[in-house]
């Protein structure tokens, strides 16, 4: 299981390293900011821009970790899972064009030659939440937030586990709320995100609706036994 659970967290931090390099490139390209009906009306909230990579860890990282001890087997799948968003997310925001939601378009002709570093800037964690470098490089990764659909796969993985379920809830309404606050994404890529993250999941995993039916089988499963 130790093996299953590396190899994992290998192919995500992978996926996520190929989601940065292809935002990066996308952040070279000149784009216009967007009328947004909801964060035109949110008061920008400086000190919640600030922190709030250190809210999506307090947010995440714990509930990660429980959910690992609690069933590593399920971890596991949600970790493979976690990395295909990735992957969808690194091919969506070169697709978009979208501008910074707040402040000048500072990135625009960014030469090749600073990718790299950049790149290793952002994959350091002690980079991001000492250096605030996700505030200097990534100005247009945002269709679709990275926050939101990271937040929901987990709490759709955790619905099982009724204590961490709730825990997972609130940290995602703290983390979407944060998004909304610190003007960091428009409103189109929390709801992007919601569509995206919910599809991955019933894809992988399958559903079993509210109405209490017969459960909708991932799409694997069905194609293997047709």
């Amino acid at each position: 299981m130790t093996r299953r659970i590396l190899q994992a967290l290998a192919f995500r931090f992978a996926c996520y390293a190929v989601m940065i390099g292809l935002c990066l490139l996308a952040e070279r390209r000149p784009a216009p900011h967007l009328p947004d009906l909801l964060i035109d009306r949110i008061p920008y909230q400086g000190w919640v821009d600030r922190w709030n990579y250190w809210l999506l860890l307090g947010c995440y990282l714990p509930l990660s970790v429980a959910f690992l001890v609690r069933d590593p087997e399920r971890f596991c799948r949600y970790t493979i899972t976690a990395g295909l968003l990735s992957l969808l997310r690194g091919l969506c925001v070169p697709l978009t064009g979208l501008g910074p939601v707040r402040g000048p378009d500072v990135n625009a002709g960014m030469p090749l030659s600073a990718i790299p570093g950049a790149l290793l800037d952002l994959l350091n964690p002690v980079s991001v939440l000492l250096r605030d470098t996700p505030h200097l490089y990534l100005t247009k990764d945002l269709f679709f937030s990275g926050h939101t659909s990271a937040t929901f796969l987990l709490l759709l993985y955790l619905l099982r586990d009724r204590s961490l379920r709730v825990l997972a809830l609130l940290g995602h309404v703290l983390v979407v709320a944060s998004l909304f606050l610190a003007h960091l994404h428009y409103t189109i890529d929390v709801v992007g995100a919601y569509a995206i993250a919910f599809s991955l999941y019933v894809l992988r995993e399958g559903w079993e609706g509210a109405g209490g039916g017969a459960p909708v089988r991932p799409a694997a499963a069905r194609l293997a036994s047709a």
